[in-house]
């Protein structure tokens, strides 16, 4: 709203330099006598141009209210489609993430290309780890009114983990060789993301990842409920590919740890992908690229969150103005 200079004052001077200009001659009968003349005019004049200035501050908070609501649905589309933030609750994935640290999560990123050994992925417990989200509410519309409140963000009733992709569907992961992890026979370095000094696993037989699932790991082996203690639940351990929310990209918290969350060169090398399951993933860092920087470049959910409070200072300097 471009607010334009109170016209109010101006009509008062106006009023008030009449019965000068006609204190000489007919000005002043004029000003005087004449029934509706100067004197009415210029009162109406000023009760039809003090209007506007009544209906200043509804327009300024009908404006401020529209700023706000459109940022809240902003931000609530963002964070149910695109972008979401998420604590780290424990020490399962150090030094990689740390016990506090905020990570953004991409949801739209595996609409575009599959998951990839390396990526740091959060996923829901439900149909594997659990615990298993309640029954849906009988009444419909409690029902309904659940539904929507999940998609935005603003109710969940599962739990979530995160944990890094080790293996695909159909891949063989096992421990040890020469104290390695090793997925379809390729021994995997990773002493780049695990834990200082601990080794990175005890020893399990080879599992064959199901179809439609994932072998997931902490990169704090020691410390990490995954994959490897889950062998009675549901998928013997690896959890279904349709619960995965979404891939971890960046630490956004604390600001001294800002960093992205690249996929370590070890998952790149040529081996991994001889397989069906390798053959899937061959180039997943450049499938969808596109989007997943446009994400990661402006992150979306703070942007929109901030619309409201950049919108409403703007507004109180034009209104000053």
């Amino acid at each position: 709203m471009d607010d334009q200079h109170d016209p109010g004052p101006l009509a008062s001077a106006r009023l008030s330099d009449g019965p000068v200009q006609g204190a000489h001659g007919r000005g002043r009968h004029a000003a005087g006598s004449a029934p509706g003349g100067a004197e009415d005019e210029g009162d109406a004049r000023e009760e039809s141009e003090s209007a506007p200035a009544g209906k200043k501050p509804r327009r300024f908070w009908r404006e401020l209210l529209t700023i706000v609501v459109a940022a809240a649905v902003l931000t609530l589309l963002v964070k149910a489609f695109l972008v979401q933030v998420y604590r780290i609750p424990s020490a399962s994935m150090e030094n990689t993430l740390q016990v506090g640290d905020r990570v953004l999560v991409n949801k739209l990123v595996y609409h575009f290309r599959g998951v990839a050994r390396g990526d740091i992925v959060v996923f829901s417990g439900q149909d594997s780890w659990g615990p298993d989200a309640p029954p849906p509410a009988s009444n419909p519309v409690e029902r309904v009114w659940d539904d929507v409140l999940t998609e935005v963000g603003l109710r969940s009733s599962q739990t979530y983990y995160i944990k890094r992709v080790i293996g695909l569907p159909g891949d063989r992961v096992a421990c040890c060789t020469d104290g390695k992890v090793t997925v379809n026979g390729v021994a995997l370095s990773e002493s780049s993301y695990l834990y200082p000094g601990v080794p990175p696993s005890f020893p399990f037989k080879t599992v064959t990842v199901p179809p439609g699932h994932l072998w997931v790991m902490g990169d704090n082996r020691s410390d990490s409920d995954d994959s490897r203690y889950h062998a009675s639940d549901p998928g013997g351990g690896a959890i279904p590919e349709n619960e995965v929310v979404g891939r971890a990209f960046m630490i956004i918290w604390p600001p001294s740890g800002l960093s992205d969350l690249p996929i370590p060169a070890t998952f790149g090398q040529a081996a991994l992908h001889a397989g069906a399951a390798g053959a899937t993933v061959v180039g997943a860092e450049r499938v969808g690229v596109a989007a997943l920087s446009a994400v990661a470049a402006v992150p979306a959910a703070g942007a929109a969150a901030a619309a409201g409070g950049i919108g409403a200072p703007l507004l109180l300097v034009r209104r000053r103005r």
